[in-house]
């Protein structure tokens, strides 16, 4: 589940950096992002069917195989459209890893354990973006942007190893086996549940914000108020420890309080502290105090907001968690790449496009989460496995 931190994570310092390597401006370079994101939304919808007819493992590793040949063609890169190209060959291949991810946690645990679960996986996966910025900060120092990506081609080799130790988490018995044309199709009837689009639209709406900071912030801290690269990583890590303890927090109170009460709550102070940095980076109130502060509360609420979302959509149709799992995801990237692409497309050498999006999209999952009705799940062969033992 950590590609999709490392693969963008690594690499922010060394933005500014890669646009004057390609003869680029920062639009260009901030469509890297937009570009991953592309991918990575598109390509969950096709592994998510295929996990539920085939299982797990061997579409993990056919991604992994993706995600190497892609980061290679990054590192080799000279220019921005063809860098740009091969990030949408690297995101297709890393979001299987991260959709089936979720799609284990669906076939071993049910409801507010799943949410639990995944607060768990979420705290131990921040440890990538935490360390993401300052390290690929170090490679970028020592030998320049493309080892960054030569660094990805050994970390996802090294998984595609260590994969041989991970078990299959959906028996044949389990499977679905009708024609993958009508598996594809279950997605009309997942788009149709609409509790299940109010849980994906406040993990989606959300995810618009968080990929607006990451393809504003490293401009808004290092060109516009001249933040060294290496602070940027820590100012950075700051967001992730902040995600890291409401995770914890979010796995030790769920199954007391429920996944809906501790949205609703994340995505109340997520909005809040949305519009604070709107406004500040509207006026320029507080500076770049003005910037860190909501930003780091914003992201900080991740961990009450994400693993409760997505535990919601994979609690409806639990025999559909590869299609559920793949369809939230693609709604989570396709905000992203909503959030940064409007972020790259009015950008003023200012931080205001940025904290104008945020501030939408704290908006919009305030409003998802709080229109949910909590319910049981639909009646389907139960998946909480781990839950049952």
């Amino acid at each position: 589940m950590g590609f999709a931190s490392i693969s963008t994570d690594l690499y922010l310092p060394a933005m500014p950096a890669m646009g004057r390597t390609l003869h680029a401006d920062a639009g260009a370079i901030e469509l890297t992002v937009s570009g991953y994101l592309v991918g990575f939304s598109l390509g969950q919808l096709l592994w998510g069917p295929i996990s539920d007819r085939y299982g797990r493992r061997g579409p993990v590793a056919i991604g992994l195989v993706l995600f190497i040949i892609g980061s290679a063609g990054c590192a080799m890169s000279s220019s921005a459209p063809a860098l740009i190209g091969w990030r949408v060959v690297q995101a297709i291949g890393a979001c299987a890893s991260v959709t089936l991810g979720r799609a284990m946690v669906g076939d071993l645990y049910a409801r507010d354990h799943a949410a639990r679960m995944l607060s768990m996986l979420l705290m131990v996966m921040a440890v990538a973006p935490l360390l993401g910025p300052s390290l690929g900060g170090q490679i970028f120092a020592l030998a320049g942007w493309r080892a960054i990506f030569w660094t990805l081609v050994g970390i996802a080799a090294l998984t595609l190893g260590a994969l041989l130790a991970l078990p299959e988490t959906l028996p044949p018995a389990r499977r679905n086996h009708e024609p993958l044309a009508c598996a594809f199709g279950a997605y009309v009837e997942l788009l149709r549940h609409s509790q299940l689009m109010l849980y994906a639209g406040a993990s989606g709406f959300f995810y618009g914000g968080t990929f607006a900071y990451i393809a504003g912030s490293p401009f808004a801290y290092i060109s516009y108020y001249h933040v060294k690269p290496s602070l940027y990583g820590l100012l950075f890590g700051a967001g992730i420890i902040g995600i890291m303890a409401t995770n914890l927090i979010n796995a030790r109170l769920v199954i007391k309080l429920g996944r809906t009460t501790l949205l609703r709550a994340g995505t109340s102070g997520a909005a809040l502290a949305a519009i604070a940095l709107g406004a500040d980076a509207r006026l320029g109130w507080g500076g770049l105090a003005g910037l860190v502060l909501p930003l780091f509360i914003f992201i900080g609420l991740t961990g009450f907001i994400i693993a409760n979302a997505i535990a919601g959509v994979l609690g409806f149709f639990p025999a559909r968690a590869g299609a559920a799992s793949a369809l939230a995801g693609a709604i989570q990237y396709g905000a992203g790449i909503a959030g940064s692409a409007l972020v790259s497309a009015f950008a003023d050498g200012t931080p205001w496009p940025m904290g104008c999006v945020i501030a939408l999209s704290g908006i919009g999952s305030f409003l998802c989460a709080w229109a949910v009705v909590p319910s049981r799940p639909i009646a389907e062969p139960a998946a909480g496995l781990m839950e049952a033992q």
